[in-house]
C-alpha cells in the first residue's frame, strides 16, 4: 500500500471546495480510516486568479484537464465539475488510465451510468457516485450494501431541495407558489432559471439512478413519468389539508413481479406519514423491503459540506478497496432486462378537484361515471362557489389503476354539468 493517496480534482466550486476543506481539515480521521495520508495533488479550474472559499496553494490549479487525468500521481479523480459530455469524456478517460473515479454528477449517471460503470469494470477500477441523490443521504450505499440481502419492492423520495422548500412555504405560510419561488431564488435555493426543479426533472435524474439500484434494472430518464409543482396552488393545498393530506414533490420507484414504474408527480401524503413531516430544503427516502419492512432516509439533500462529505465517504471507500485490491469488483451492473408496468398495472388512490354546475343531478352524473369504470369514492368535499351557478367538487377516489383514472379524467370534460377539471393528484402512503 501506498504512504500516501493523492487525489485529483475536475472543478472547484461549491462542492470541490468543500471536498478540498474536509480533506484537509479531517486529515486526521482519514489516516485513522485509510491508513494512509490523503492529500490533493491537482484541481481542474477555469480561472485560477479567482478568490475562492478554501485556500489551495496556486501550484495545485491547473487549466489544462491532463495534468489530472493523465497525471501519474494521481490515484483518484474526483469530479465536481457538472455538465454531461465533457465530464463524460473526463471521466472515461480518467478509467482509461486506471484512476478511481468518485462523481457527483446525477446528470451524468442518469443518462450514462452503465456505460461509465462498464468502463470501470473493463479497467478494474471503482466509479463511486453517492453524492449524486440526496445530498449528505446516504442512500445510495444503503441500497447497495445495507439492505443488499433484502429485495426492495417501492421506493418514495423527496429528493429536490428547492421543490420542498417551495412547497413548505406554500402550505405552511398560505403563500402562492410565484412569492415562495422568488422567496427561494433571493436565498440561494433556487436557480435563476428554476426549471429543471419546478417542473422535476432534477427529480427524475435522481430516481433513474434509484431505480437502476434499487431494482437492479437500466431504466432511462424517457421512462420516468413526470409532471412538476408550478400548477399546485394555494386551494389545492387547502383541500389536502382538509382532507388530511400533505402535498410533496414525491419521485416513487416500484417493482411487482418483474415490472417497474418510475414517476416523479405532486402527490398526496397523509399528513402522519413520516414523509409528509420533511420540510423546507431537507430530502428523505422511504425505502419498502420485503424483509426489514419500511425504512425511511432523512437528511441535507444538497448544500457544500452534507454534498462533500458524500463524495470524501466514496474516496474512503475507494482507498480502502486499494488495501484490500479489491478495485473495480464492487460494481454492479443491472441484471434484469428493462420491463415497465403497463397504466392498468399501477395503482393509486387518487384527488382530483373540479368546477361543475350547481344543478339537480350532475353530481349523480359524475358518480355514475366514476362507477362505470369500477372506481369508488373514499372522501367528498362539495362546495358552492359564490355568485357563478358552480359547486367545487374535491374527491379522493378509493384505490384504483392509472388506465381507469386517465379514461375518468378525459370522459369528465366531455360531461354537460363539467365546467372544468381543475386539478388531480395520485395519492400514496396508506
Amino acid at each position: 500500500m501506498k504512504e500516501s493517496v493523492s487525489v485529483g480534482l475536475l472543478g472547484l466550486g461549491t462542492v470541490g471546495s468543500g471536498v478540498v476543506h474536509m480533506i484537509e481539515s479531517h486529515q486526521e480521521e482519514l489516516q485513522q480510516r485509510v491508513g494512509c495520508v490523503v492529500k490533493v495533488g491537482k484541481v481542474l479550474v477555469r480561472d485560477i486568479e479567482k478568490n475562492r472559499g478554501v485556500d489551495v496553494n496556486e501550484e495545485l490549479l491547473t487549466q489544462d484537464p491532463d495534468e489530472v487525468i493523465n497525471n501519474p500521481e494521481v490515484d483518484v479523480v474526483i469530479e465536481v465539475m457538472g455538465g454531461i459530455d465533457q465530464a463524460k469524456e473526463y471521466i472515461l478517460a480518467s478509467l482509461k488510465n486506471k484512476k478511481h473515479v468518485v462523481t457527483a454528477n446525477k446528470d451524468l449517471m442518469a443518462l450514462h451510468g452503465r456505460e461509465l460503470l462498464t468502463a470501470a469494470v473493463e479497467n478494474e477500477s471503482d466509479l463511486f457516485y453517492e453524492a449524486s441523490v440526496a445530498g449528505g443521504i446516504p442512500i445510495l450505499r444503503s441500497l447497495v450494501e445495507g439492505l443488499s440481502s433484502d429485495r426492495i419492492t417501492k421506493l418514495m423520495g423527496i429528493v429536490n431541495g428547492t421543490t420542498n422548500y417551495i412547497l413548505t412555504k406554500m402550505t405552511k405560510n398560505n403563500v402562492p407558489y410565484e412569492s415562495v419561488l422568488k422567496e427561494a431564488q433571493d436565498l440561494g435555493f433556487a436557480e435563476a432559471d428554476p426549471t429543471a426543479d419546478v417542473e422535476g426533472l432534477d427529480a427524475a435524474r435522481k430516481v433513474v439512478i434509484l431505480g437502476t439500484l434499487g431494482f437492479s434494472m437500466k431504466v432511462g430518464l424517457d421512462d420516468v413519468k413526470i409532471k412538476g409543482i408550478t400548477e399546485v396552488d394555494a386551494e389545492d393545498i387547502s383541500y389536502s389539508k382538509k382532507l388530511g393530506y400533505t402535498i410533496k414533490l414525491l419521485s416513487i420507484a416500484s417493482s411487482e413481479n418483474g415490472s417497474i414504474e418510475l414517476s416523479v408527480q405532486p402527490t398526496l401524503l397523509p399528513s402522519r406519514h413520516p414523509l409528509a413531516s420533511v420540510n423546507d430544503e431537507y430530502n428523505a427516502v422511504y425505502v419498502y423491503g420485503e424483509a426489514v419492512g419500511e425504512t425511511m432516509f432523512y437528511g441535507p439533500g444538497a448544500g457544500q459540506l452534507p454534498t462533500a462529505t458524500a463524495v470524501v465517504s466514496d474516496l474512503v471507500a475507494v482507498i480502502k478497496n486499494m488495501r484490500l485490491g479489491v478495485n473495480g469488483k464492487s460494481v454492479i451492473l443491472p441484471q434484469h432486462e428493462r420491463k415497465l408496468k403497463k397504466d392498468d398495472e399501477i395503482k393509486s388512490k387518487y384527488f382530483i378537484r373540479l368546477f361543475v354546475k350547481d344543478e339537480a343531478g350532475a353530481f349523480s352524473k359524475i358518480s355514475h361515471l366514476f362507477k362505470d369504470h369500477g372506481i369508488s369514492l373514499e372522501k367528498l368535499i362539495q362546495e358552492p362557489v359564490i355568485n357563478n351557478g358552480t359547486a367545487e367538487l374535491v374527491i379522493i377516489t378509493h384505490e384504483t389503476n392509472h388506465q381507469a383514472f386517465e379514461d375518468v379524467h378525459s370522459q369528465l370534460n366531455d360531461l354537460d354539468v363539467v365546467v372544468e377539471v381543475k386539478s388531480r393528484y395520485r395519492v400514496e402512503g396508506m
